[in-house]
């Protein structure tokens, strides 16, 4: 469908749903690059495997950061421009965005590889676990630019009115995983190192299959000649910058909860905490692809000045995030077991360790979808700084409660630090976003009035 039946009076609902439903299934089904991998370590290789990748994820993430801050930037911008009318501006930003996304693939590699190996020391990593960590590391460091590109690179085309390429696109690379980790780990016993090999060479089919994408016929908005426009650049940044953050945060925090675990619980602790971010991922992916789906029409309608229609699709995704979270919720309080037997069921002690950690760590999970949520319509708006603080301060507020909490509770501190943290985080956010909408209805109305 093309950009110009947005255009028109096309039920809010409609469109929104044409545009979150592509985007919910490519989060989800990107998701399974981890959550798969997660899968085949907790059945081939153990709790300690678990505990090894949960440590390499952090460093791993931060790398895909710079694809999450190109591509939600460059593709706000994007959005903006089609609905202005200005498709010139648009293919400039793709050309920058391009050009952005190669100067942060240089870099990757020799990042990875000079401080890969330190960054699990400093999370308490040792022995068994280290080792693990450390296979799959070596060898993503070699192979970091294509996780870059690969993460922008879906994003961009949606944002090109090609959500239905972005989700297919999406589909091949975790079905190339999915099969490869099969053979890796399941057949040839490769370990961790199996499961990095598998994840790498999906992430380099996805990027080629989206590079021709973007210079063939059927992208509205074709790379031209790539650029590093400084204006432009920055524009990208200040945009996307939040997204970076938000990744930089979840890092942080799985970072910093892998070593206080250690400190005190020990390995099959971070074994646990790694299958609860599994199955919280699962909601994660789900919010952040509402949140995703409802960028486009928002961009788009704030560049038409159409407001009342920013209001109605951020209401509706609000809903849709909220309610999904408390269900969410429920069913992990009601059935752990099954959920915690994806990733493994031959350990008790795993088992037992993972329910109470699932129950009081994701006690509130839904408010972690409200905070994507609001970062997002902030950032989809232009509102560069308002997005930067809410993700800034997502990991800024966890602080003082990973610090104090831990020494007053032990372990079951450790497990509270993040639904606290949230809920006060959300006292402060939500009446700045509501603040903002009534805002921008309000002086919408008023230069009608005039």
């Amino acid at each position: 469908m093309s950009t110009d039946t947005i255009q028109k009076d096309e039920p809010v609902s409609r469109v929104f749903w044409r545009f979150a439903i592509p985007s919910v299934a490519a989060m989800l089904i990107s998701g399974l690059y981890q959550i798969i991998d997660g899968i085949f370590v907790g059945h081939y290789v153990g709790y300690a495997g678990l505990a090894g990748i949960n440590m390499a994820w952090p460093i791993i993430a931060s790398i895909m950061g710079f694809g999450i801050l190109v591509g939600m930037g460059a593709g706000s911008l994007i959005s903006m421009a089609r609905g202005a009318g200005d498709n010139s501006q648009a293919q400039r930003i793709l050309n920058n965005a391009i050009g952005l996304l190669l100067f942060f693939s240089a870099l990757a590699t020799p990042l990875v590889m000079l401080f890969g190996h330190q960054l699990l020391l400093l999370q308490g990593a040792h022995g068994v676990s280290l080792q693990h960590g450390y296979d799959y590391i070596h060898i993503f460091g070699y192979v970091a630019p294509f996780a870059i590109i690969s993460t922008a690179i879906p994003i961009l085309i949606r944002n090109d009115n090609s959500p239905h390429i972005a989700t297919a696109l999406t589909i091949l690379g975790a079905v190339l995983n999915i099969g490869l980790d099969y053979l890796y780990l399941g057949v040839l016993d490769q370990g961790l190192r199996g499961a990095a090999i598998a994840t790498a060479i999906s992430q380099i089919i996805v990027t080629g299959v989206g590079v021709v994408y973007f210079i063939s016929a059927q992208a509205e908005i074709r790379v031209t000649k790539i650029r590093l426009n400084l204006s432009s650049i920055l524009a990208i940044s200040r945009l996307g910058s939040s997204s970076l953050v938000m990744f930089a945060y979840f890092s942080f925090v799985i970072a910093l909860h892998n070593l206080l675990l250690m400190k005190y619980g020990g390995e099959v602790y971070v074994g646990a905490f790694a299958i609860i971010g599994y199955i919280a991922t699962l909601y994660y992916l789900f919010a952040e692809g509402i949140a995703a789906g409802m960028q486009p029409p928002v961009s788009y309608d704030f560049g038409n000045a159409r407001p009342h229609r920013v209001k109605q699709t951020v209401m509706l995704a609000g809903k849709v995030i909220l309610i999904s979270g408390t269900a969410t919720i429920l069913l992990l309080n009601l059935y752990p077991e099954f959920f915690i037997s994806l990733f493994s069921s031959q350990d008790e002690s795993l088992l037992r360790t993972t329910i109470e950690g699932l129950r009081l760590h994701l006690s509130l999970l839904f408010l972690d979808g409200f905070l994507f949520l609001a970062s997002v319509y902030f950032m989809a708006v232009g509102k560069g700084g308002k997005a930067l603080f809410v993700s800034m301060g997502n990991m800024l507020v966890q602080f003082p409660f990973l610090y104090f909490v831990p020494q007053w509770l032990g372990v079951t501190g450790v497990w509270l630090a993040l639904p606290l943290s949230n809920l006060v985080l959300t006292l402060i956010v939500a009446p700045m976003l509501w603040k903002d909408l009534k805002l921008l209805t309000e002086l919408k109305f008023k230069a009608v009035k005039a």
